[in-house]
Protein backbone atom coordinates (compact mmCIF):
# COMPACT_ATOMS: atom_id res chain seq x y z
CA UNK A 1 0.00 0.00 0.00
CA UNK A 2 1.02 3.23 -1.04
CA UNK A 3 0.97 6.10 1.98
CA UNK A 4 -0.98 8.85 -0.26
CA UNK A 5 -1.76 11.42 2.08
CA UNK A 6 -4.61 13.16 1.54
CA UNK A 7 -5.97 16.15 3.02
CA UNK A 8 -9.11 16.54 3.40
CA UNK A 9 -10.12 19.93 4.92
CA UNK A 10 -12.77 18.67 8.13
CA UNK A 11 -14.24 21.30 10.22
CA UNK A 12 -14.49 20.37 13.51
CA UNK A 13 -17.47 21.70 14.80
CA UNK A 14 -18.33 21.37 18.62
CA UNK A 15 -22.04 20.90 20.46
CA UNK A 16 -21.52 24.43 22.16
CA UNK A 17 -21.02 26.29 18.84
CA UNK A 18 -24.05 25.35 17.30
CA UNK A 19 -26.15 25.83 20.36
CA UNK A 20 -23.97 29.48 20.28
CA UNK A 21 -24.85 29.78 16.77
CA UNK A 22 -28.96 28.69 17.32
CA UNK A 23 -29.11 31.41 20.10
CA UNK A 24 -27.40 33.96 17.88
CA UNK A 25 -30.16 33.47 15.38
CA UNK A 26 -32.70 33.48 17.96
CA UNK A 27 -31.17 37.17 19.54
CA UNK A 28 -30.92 38.60 16.26
CA UNK A 29 -34.44 38.17 15.80
CA UNK A 30 -35.23 39.10 18.82
CA UNK A 31 -33.47 42.22 18.21
CA UNK A 32 -35.50 43.90 16.34
CA UNK A 33 -38.28 43.64 18.62
CA UNK A 34 -36.46 43.91 22.11
CA UNK A 35 -33.07 46.59 21.79
CA UNK A 36 -32.32 45.30 25.68
CA UNK A 37 -31.18 41.64 25.17
CA UNK A 38 -31.48 39.44 28.24
CA UNK A 39 -29.20 37.86 30.22
CA UNK A 40 -29.76 34.11 31.08
CA UNK A 41 -29.39 32.95 34.31
CA UNK A 42 -26.90 30.34 33.93
CA UNK A 43 -24.62 33.56 32.23
CA UNK A 44 -25.49 35.39 35.58
CA UNK A 45 -24.20 32.57 37.26
CA UNK A 46 -20.73 32.12 35.55
CA UNK A 47 -20.63 36.36 35.96
CA UNK A 48 -20.61 35.89 39.61
CA UNK A 49 -17.74 33.05 39.22
CA UNK A 50 -15.56 35.46 37.96
CA UNK A 51 -13.41 36.38 40.88
CA UNK A 52 -13.24 39.88 40.91
CA UNK A 53 -10.30 42.15 41.38
CA UNK A 54 -9.00 44.35 44.45
CA UNK A 55 -11.86 46.41 45.80
CA UNK A 56 -10.94 50.58 44.81
CA UNK A 57 -11.32 50.61 48.84
CA UNK A 58 -9.17 48.11 49.51
CA UNK A 59 -10.93 46.06 52.25
CA UNK A 60 -10.28 42.66 50.51
CA UNK A 61 -11.53 40.78 53.51
CA UNK A 62 -15.48 42.24 52.50
CA UNK A 63 -16.96 40.08 50.64
CA UNK A 64 -20.09 40.79 48.40
CA UNK A 65 -23.23 40.56 50.25
CA UNK A 66 -25.65 38.10 48.60
CA UNK A 67 -29.32 38.59 48.82
CA UNK A 68 -31.20 36.75 51.27
CA UNK A 69 -33.54 35.21 48.31
CA UNK A 70 -30.12 33.39 47.37
CA UNK A 71 -29.65 32.10 51.08
CA UNK A 72 -30.68 28.15 51.05
CA UNK A 73 -32.29 27.46 53.99
CA UNK A 74 -32.06 24.03 55.79
CA UNK A 75 -34.95 22.77 58.27
CA UNK A 76 -32.53 20.67 59.62
CA UNK A 77 -32.88 17.08 61.10
CA UNK A 78 -36.15 17.04 63.28
CA UNK A 79 -36.52 14.91 66.26
CA UNK A 80 -38.85 12.53 66.79
CA UNK A 81 -41.21 13.06 69.64
CA UNK A 82 -40.28 10.74 72.60
CA UNK A 83 -36.86 12.48 71.92
CA UNK A 84 -38.21 16.21 72.05
CA UNK A 85 -40.67 15.02 75.40
CA UNK A 86 -37.27 13.60 76.77
CA UNK A 87 -35.01 16.59 76.02
CA UNK A 88 -37.85 18.97 77.35
CA UNK A 89 -38.34 16.94 80.96
CA UNK A 90 -34.61 16.79 80.78
CA UNK A 91 -34.31 20.68 80.24
CA UNK A 92 -37.04 21.19 83.04
CA UNK A 93 -35.26 18.93 85.65
CA UNK A 94 -32.25 20.84 85.33
CA UNK A 95 -33.79 24.15 85.28
CA UNK A 96 -35.58 22.91 88.80
CA UNK A 97 -32.34 21.71 89.86
CA UNK A 98 -30.16 25.14 89.12
CA UNK A 99 -33.47 27.15 90.78
CA UNK A 100 -32.77 25.23 94.16
CA UNK A 101 -29.19 25.98 94.06
CA UNK A 102 -29.80 29.40 93.73
CA UNK A 103 -32.67 29.69 96.06
CA UNK A 104 -29.92 27.53 98.75
CA UNK A 105 -27.49 29.90 98.46
CA UNK A 106 -29.50 32.71 98.62
CA UNK A 107 -30.89 31.91 101.87
CA UNK A 108 -27.09 30.82 103.22
CA UNK A 109 -26.38 34.25 102.23
CA UNK A 110 -29.82 35.87 103.89
CA UNK A 111 -28.68 33.60 107.17
CA UNK A 112 -24.73 34.79 107.08
CA UNK A 113 -26.28 38.52 107.02
CA UNK A 114 -28.56 38.21 110.05
CA UNK A 115 -25.85 36.32 111.81
CA UNK A 116 -23.15 38.93 111.25
CA UNK A 117 -26.21 42.01 112.34
CA UNK A 118 -26.26 39.52 115.73
CA UNK A 119 -22.86 39.65 116.49
CA UNK A 120 -22.39 43.21 115.92
CA UNK A 121 -25.23 44.15 117.87
CA UNK A 122 -23.98 41.37 120.65
CA UNK A 123 -20.58 43.12 120.29
CA UNK A 124 -21.72 46.52 120.67
CA UNK A 125 -24.07 45.57 123.87
CA UNK A 126 -20.88 44.13 125.48
CA UNK A 127 -18.40 47.53 124.74
CA UNK A 128 -21.32 49.64 126.66
CA UNK A 129 -21.28 46.49 129.58
CA UNK A 130 -17.91 46.56 129.88
CA UNK A 131 -17.39 50.13 129.33
CA UNK A 132 -15.97 52.25 132.59
CA UNK A 133 -18.53 54.78 133.90
CA UNK A 134 -17.97 57.78 136.04
CA UNK A 135 -21.12 59.79 136.48
CA UNK A 136 -20.09 63.85 136.65
CA UNK A 137 -22.90 64.80 139.28
CA UNK A 138 -21.07 68.73 139.47
CA UNK A 139 -21.84 69.91 135.73
CA UNK A 140 -19.79 72.99 136.75
CA UNK A 141 -16.71 70.83 136.05
CA UNK A 142 -17.56 70.93 132.55
CA UNK A 143 -17.14 74.37 132.30
CA UNK A 144 -13.36 74.06 133.42
CA UNK A 145 -12.61 71.18 131.70
CA UNK A 146 -10.29 71.35 128.33
CA UNK A 147 -11.85 71.17 125.08
CA UNK A 148 -9.92 67.40 124.42
CA UNK A 149 -11.39 66.18 127.17
CA UNK A 150 -14.69 67.26 126.28
CA UNK A 151 -14.44 65.25 123.20
CA UNK A 152 -13.96 62.12 124.97
CA UNK A 153 -16.74 62.77 127.22
CA UNK A 154 -20.45 61.11 126.47
CA UNK A 155 -24.02 61.00 127.54
CA UNK A 156 -25.29 57.72 128.84
CA UNK A 157 -28.41 56.31 130.19
CA UNK A 158 -27.79 55.65 133.85
CA UNK A 159 -30.90 54.03 134.63
CA UNK A 160 -30.04 50.84 132.72
CA UNK A 161 -26.48 51.04 134.59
Amino acid sequence: MINDEVTTDVKVVRAEDILNDEKSDVDSNTETSNPMPKKNKKEKSFEQQIPKGKPKSGRTWKEERKRFSSIVKTRGTRMSLDKRQKLKEDLKRVKELSRAIKEEKRAQKEAKKERRRANLKRAEENQRKSEIVQVITNTAKLKKIKKKNLRTIQKRDTVNL
